[in-house]
Formats: structure tokens, sequence, C-alpha cells
């Protein structure tokens, strides 16, 4: 029993040791992808690109960078610790473009936003396990799926009933004023988010899509009927954000 605590104490004074070891650098590797997978889990579970495998990569490489970065100069310079944020600092910019990646900006519609915060997120995750902060590592994992889980719920029930939808028009005519489509979106109890709109002079067409969000108890055919009216409609269609 005296020889498992020795041991233990051992392990946890490696683990915990400023220098960077084998050891302590295949505990802060390990941690830092299981911590990854978790959040990745919650994003493939929302059909999201970036899933499980992604987010533990980014984690990962964070935590490498930042491993890097303190056995540098430990080893080569004779300092120890040195400048631990000199290589790590790199990783709050490349991940940025990681971020860019997983946004997907159509005619109106913004999707990826959370995904992007979350890869961000997960490689200063990976950072804090890189240098080891594992209470703050694990804390901030926990803090992540409080905020894409319990918030999304509190969301989903502040709109109950509520759908978020894209609605695409298309016209034959060029130089109409968005104003009119609103005015008969509101009367419906149509709640309209933001909107795009694209006019083609060459074919003489004008292309509407508004982001809108209504409960599902409106007469859609009554709605699309009403927006038809307002100028020589070639079609009306509706699809997810």
């Amino acid at each position: 029993m005296e020889f498992l605590n020795d041991l233990l104490s051992e392990l946890m004074v490696a683990l915990n040791s400023t220098e960077v070891t084998l050891e302590n650098s295949a505990f802060r590797l390990v941690l830092s992808m299981i911590l990854g997978m978790m959040v990745g889990m919650e994003r493939k579970r929302k059909g999201q690109v970036a899933g499980v495998r992604t987010f533990a990569l980014i984690s990962m490489g964070a935590c490498m960078a930042m491993l890097l970065s303190i056995y540098v100069p430990q080893e080569y310079l004779g300092l120890k610790n040195g400048d631990p944020g000199r290589i790590a600092a790199q990783v709050v910019t490349g991940v940025g473009f990681l971020g860019g990646g997983a946004m997907i900006h159509m005619r109106g519609s913004v999707r990826g936003l959370t995904t992007a915060a979350g890869i961000w997120m997960v490689a200063t995750i990976g950072m804090s396990v890189g240098v080891g902060m594992y209470a703050v590592a694990i804390i901030g994992t926990l803090l992540i799926l409080l905020t894409l889980i319990a918030l999304e719920v509190w969301e989903h029930r502040r709109r109950i009933g509520q759908e978020s939808r894209v609605i695409c028009v298309k016209i034959n005519q060029v130089g109409i004023s968005a104003e009119r489509y609103k005015e008969v979106l509101s009367r419906n109890y149509v709640q309209l988010s933001t909107f795009y709109m694209e006019c083609n002079y060459d074919q003489l067409t004008t292309e509407f899509n508004f982001v809108v969000m209504y409960r599902k108890d409106v007469d859609l055919q009554s709605l699309f009927e009403q927006l038809r009216q307002i100028a020589p409609t070639h079609s009306i269609a509706l699809s997810t954000q």
C-alpha cells in the first residue's frame, strides 16, 4: 500500500512538473484529446462538419504547440520555461483560419458561428492542458458543453413552437422595394431576422431571401399567395438555414 502511495505521489509530481517530460507530455496530449472529443461529439450531434476528430486534433495540436513553446527554451537555452507564449501565441491566430472555414454565408444566412467559436475555445483548452492547468481545462470544457447544450434548450423554450427558415422569392421585375414583403410577413405573424436582396439587370429579375421565424400554425399557403400578389412572381421556396 505504501509503495502504491509513493508511486501515485511520484506520478502526480511528474504530471504537475513545469518541465516537459515524456510522461507529462503524453498525459497532457491524451487529456487534451479527450476534452476536444467531448466538445466534438456535441457538434457532431448537431450535424456539423467539424466533429469529434476535428475538435480532438485541434485540441491536441494546441496542446503540443504549448508543450513545444515550453520545451524549446527549457532544453536549448537553459532557461526553465523561458517564454511559454512565444510559439503558442500563434495558435490563436492560426485557429482563426479553421474557424473561418467552419462558417458559411449564403444569401443572408450565416451558419457555423457556434462551431467556429467552439474551435477557438477548444484551442485554448488544449493550450491550458499543455501548460498544466488541468482543472481550468476541465472546467472550461464543462462550461462549453453547458453553453452548447443547456443554453440551446433555454433558447428553444424561449421560442416554443417557432421554426427558423429562409423564404426565397424570385420575381420577374427589378426596382421593387422589400418593404411590401416585410409588411406581409409582419401581418402573418412571421418574424423577420434579416434579408438578402439580389437584382439581375440582364434578366430583369430580383431575388429576396428572408431569414424568418414563425410558429408552426402559420398558414404557409396563404402567406405564399399574399407574397405572390405583390409582384410578378417566378417562384417562392422555403428552406432551412
